[in-house]
């Protein structure tokens, strides 16, 4: 899973890259650095 850390808060939906489920994924950045990380499966 590849972040874009210039953004400074996102969230989304992923599919697994192994069981293709969807996948919600929310972080928080600070000068390029990930801060917080949550994923739960839908």
């Amino acid at each position: 899973m590849v972040l874009d850390t210039s953004v400074k808060a996102q969230t989304y939906v992923e599919d697994c890259e192994v069981c293709c489920r969807p996948v919600e994924v929310r972080y928080t950045s600070k000068d390029d650095e990930v801060r917080h990380f949550e994923a739960r499966a839908m």
